[in-house]
């Protein structure tokens, strides 16, 4: 019998996910409100207009929590009494006002979290000085492509410590009884004051004219506001200490936005106008939707306030027990990471790995979408535009989402992606496997997949096509899993997902093949401008792009389906003819990719030895585009290793690849040596025979090609002094190395696969040259780095590619972090230089964290690169 500590068994019991941090970090900006007849999501709702306008889909807030429907939510508030506007939500840039598109323009760091939430903490530094809203503004606004985003620590506003640290913290002492713990740090060398307000408020359900039950919140006594739900029951929110208690309603100001009277009188906005004018747009009743405690506090110089608050359904509870229970969930917590972080790991590490799985856990969201609504508007708000019955998601009606998922980032990402997702699924198997396997399932569920089988992208276009990484993160989680139950596997979770991909795999076969020669073209596949061109264009004369990386993708995703077929067949011989058919697609794919189509015009360049996406001219003919890219390397992944037995305990799968060995000896000369056993009496089924793998790692481990200080760039630097250009119909398209934000606008402003290194793409290299390892063993070595004389085996590379890419976060000997880049404060200051933020992408020359600054999404995986080195 395995013990477990408190946190693993709360995981195995109800109710302890009802609340957590599902709250958005913006919800202003994103397609879901976005009602305008041009599908102009950041000018429909803007972080001016937040403030005063009541959300149809989603909340948002700072630090802010709700229970797993979103009816109930609670969030904090602040107020330097210097600012025009309360600081309740996070402010950044839009994508057409960010020089490299949007941006958050905030500090705050995820530092802590469990499964179950039972435990969390997080941090934001508040400026003590005017927040530098139009100074933002304008310089960003002056830079150009050519410059660095201008960030808000650029300002210098936070140089003589002149910054509040806000810590919030949340421990819940049973699934309906929460304690919250606000904590303000005075960093400067003067007593300064400001106005904390927690703030809870009702998502506002009743104002679109399916149902008019409004809720209420009223004031029990002092300090404490009665809150009642017909769904929720009854629960109160205790405040700690002296305060006063202001109450409006989460009804948009109309007169503010639009200029008419709706007859309502307390808005949305009312406590910001209480607060900063003191104007009369509080309830004087002391009842609403969305109440705030509010504390007017002085904080000496270089001290801190610490503020309580308890959000319970039991009216007897008071602060008696608060600080015992605090204890214990910390000291839960701890026990639960040293159960997953070794003990023998060195305390920076450690700092890193736990960090990383909080903001995983931290960005769990509430997701609400329901496309048919959407475009077909509410029945008590005004008609849309007609041209949106057109517009973006029209063909996605079916769609109907309502869960608690994993975001890529819940300011700059707050919606669901369908690639990303597989990698999130991936770190969050180290803490809830549980919910990671849930993850996997709710994307290929009737009210997500589209009835032809395409997995919904995101939100800004559900039919744009993501890689499919669905079967190869399902086929890694239950391999955790049932190694984990000692051998026994969840077939049921498998054989559901499984069931449901391989009607995508037919969606990708039909829709994006159109040739019909298994070379696929996926359009942008999340690597936006990796391209000479935006791949997602329709070229006029009706050329198409036929890509490596959307064929090599395919051909991994064939692989893990023939796993996950040949696993099934251990139960059920019926899946051994399964597992032939998707053997059989991936031989194809690996001749068309080696030049063996009737046209013998594939994608691999045999005098350079690598891959390349090609254009498909009119007249059938094809033109290389000769870019050594990531695209290039993709087919690396293709890659997978069987035992003995998964071929001679399934004779049809055994059969058929002894047909192709006897009948088309071609095909199968392009594939590894799968019929000759490696080390452990291991099988390699992979589209690199040894010679084509050793000279895609020939330039992989290239110091002056891919391989950086800090893993694999996302382009070879080659092309720094050797751009490529090509012209078709007459446009001249140019591509070159670009190592940090991007000088393209092809996919967006905040788009660049030019030369940074991407987490997941490393992470993928990674798991492959593992498996190439497994086959091998220690007889196979390549140099690394290229031309250094050094050689390794396929697991050294592998480790060598780690610990690289841990050198963005890790300490080097001077106590730097290149995450950071050049910023000293950022480096060396005792309030900064230990919280980190998990970025989007990093440069490709020196580390430097760039794009989305709370992407723990799938840069979240640098907790499973800091297990492995």
């Amino acid at each position: 019998m395995v013990l477990m500590n408190r946190e693993q068994s709360r995981l195995k019991e109800p109710g302890w996910k009802n609340w957590g941090p599902y709250v958005s970090d913006r919800q202003w900006g994103t397609i879901r409100e976005d009602y305008s007849a041009n599908g102009d999501a950041w000018n429909a709702v803007t972080h001016d207009a937040a403030r005063s306008k009541a959300y149809r889909w989603g909340e948002e807030g700072i630090a802010g929590i709700c229970d797993h429907e979103q009816l109930l939510c609670f969030a904090i508030v602040l107020w330097n009494k210097k600012d025009p506007v309360i600081k309740e939500r996070y402010f950044g840039l839009t994508n057409p006002e960010g020089n490299h598109g949007e941006d958050v323009k905030e500090l705050y760091y995820y530092l802590d979290n469990t499964p179950t939430h039972s435990y969390m903490k997080t941090l934001y530094k508040y400026p003590q000085q005017e927040y530098p809203y139009s100074n933002l503004l304008d310089e960003n606004k002056r830079r150009t492509r050519n410059d660095p985003e201008f960030e808000l620590i650029d300002t210098g506003i936070f140089n003589n410590d002149e910054y509040f640290d806000v810590f919030t913290e949340y421990a819940k002492n049973a699934v309906d009884d929460i304690l919250i713990k606000i904590t303000v740090n005075n960093r400067g060398n003067e007593d300064a004051t400001l106005n904390v307000m927690p703030t809870i408020w009702f998502r506002n359900t009743w104002a679109w004219g399916y149902d008019d039950y409004r809720p209420q919140l009223s004031e029990e006594s002092d300090g404490v506001i009665d809150i009642y739900h017909k769904e929720l029951g009854q629960f109160w929110l205790k405040a700690d200490g002296e305060c006063g208690l202001l109450f409006c309603d989460n009804e948009t100001n109309t007169q503010r936005l639009y200029n008419y009277d709706s007859g309502k009188q307390f808005h949305k906005d009312g406590i910001n106008d209480y607060i900063t004018t003191g104007a009369p747009a509080i309830n004087p009743k002391n009842t609403g939707t969305k109440a705030a405690v509010n504390y007017d506090i002085t904080v000496r110089a270089k001290q801190s306030v610490t503020l309580r608050l308890r959000l319970t359904n039991d009216a007897g509870d008071s602060f008696a027990d608060f600080d015992k229970i605090f204890g214990a969930r910390i000291t839960e917590a701890d026990e639960f990471y040293q159960d997953i972080i070794p003990n023998d790991t060195n305390t920076d590490m450690a700092n890193i790995r736990r960090q990383a799985l909080a903001g995983m856990l931290w960005n769990k969201q509430f997701y609400y979408y329901n496309v048919n609504q959407w475009l077909n508007g509410d029945p008590a708000q005004p008609v849309p535009p007609a041209q949106r019955l057109n517009g973006r998601n029209n063909k996605w009606r079916h769609l109907n989402n309502k869960d608690i998922i994993s975001m890529p980032d819940k300011w700059e990402y707050p919606w669901f992606a369908a690639w990303d997702l597989g990698f999130h699924c991936l770190a969050l198997a180290d803490v809830d496997i549980a919910f990671a396997k849930n993850q996997l399932m709710l994307l290929v569920r009737d009210w997500y997949m589209h009835p032809n089988g395409q997995l919904p992208a995101y939100e800004w276009d559900f039919g744009d096509a993501n890689p499919p990484v669905h079967a190869m993160a399902t086929w890694k989680i239950y391999n955790l899993d049932k190694a984990a139950c000692k051998g026994k596997g969840d077939t049921y979770f498998l054989e559901r997902v499984f069931h449901k991909l391989m009607l995508n795999f037919t969606w990708w076969v039909n829709r994006k093949d159109a040739s019909g020669k298994n070379v696929f073209e996926g359009g942008f596949l999340g690597l936006d401008n990796i391209g000479v061109f935006d791949r997602n264009t329709l070229l006029p004369s009706g050329e198409h792009l036929e890509q490596v990386d959307s064929t090599g993708w395919m051909a991994m995703y064939s692989l893990n389906l023939m796993k996950i077929a040949a696993e099934l067949a251990t139960t059920n011989k019926a899946y051994a003819d399964i597992a032939s058919k998707f053997f059989e697609h991936f031989i194809y794919i690996a001749g068309a990719m080696a030049n063996l189509g009737a046209d013998n015009q594939g994608l691999w360049d045999e005098t350079d030895g690598f891959f390349y996406d090609q254009l498909r001219l009119p007249d059938n003919s094809t033109e290389k585009m000769k870019v050594r890219s990531m695209v290039g390397l993709v087919p690396l992944f293709a890659t997978e290793v069987l035992d003995d037995t998964d071929i001679t305990d399934n004779p049809i799968f055994s059969s058929r690849m002894q047909w192709f060995e006897d009948n088309r000896p071609d095909l199968a000369a392009e594939v590894s040596r799968w019929n000759e056993k490696g080390a452990n009496n291991k099988h390699l089924v992979s589209l690199l025979r040894g010679y084509r793998m050793k000279s895609l790692l020939k330039y992989m481990l290239d110091e002056n090609e891919f391989l950086s200080s800090y893993g694999i760039r996302s382009v070879s630097k080659y092309h720094l002094n050797n751009p490529y250009y090509v012209k078709v119909n007459g446009v001249e398209f140019g591509m070159k190395y670009v190592p940090a934000e991007s000088d393209s606008d092809s996919f967006g402003g905040n788009s660049n696969w030019r030369g940074p290194v991407w987490m997941p793409v490393n992470y993928m290299i990674i798991e492959s040259l593992n498996r190439f390892y497994e086959y091998y063993g220690d007889g196979f070595k390549v140099e690394c780095p290229t031309g250094s004389g050094n050689f390794m085996d396929l697991k050294q590379v592998s480790n060598e590619i780690y610990s690289r890419v841990s050198k963005i976060f890790l300490r080097d000997e001077n106590g730097n972090r290149a995450v950071f880049g050049s910023d000293a404060k950022l480096q060396t200051d005792p309030q900064f230089k230990d919280n980190l933020v998990f970025y989007e992408y990093f440069d490709g020359d020196n580390g430097r964290g760039m794009g989305a600054s709370h992407q723990t999404g799938w840069t979240g995986l640098i907790a499973n690169c800091l297990n492995t080195i």
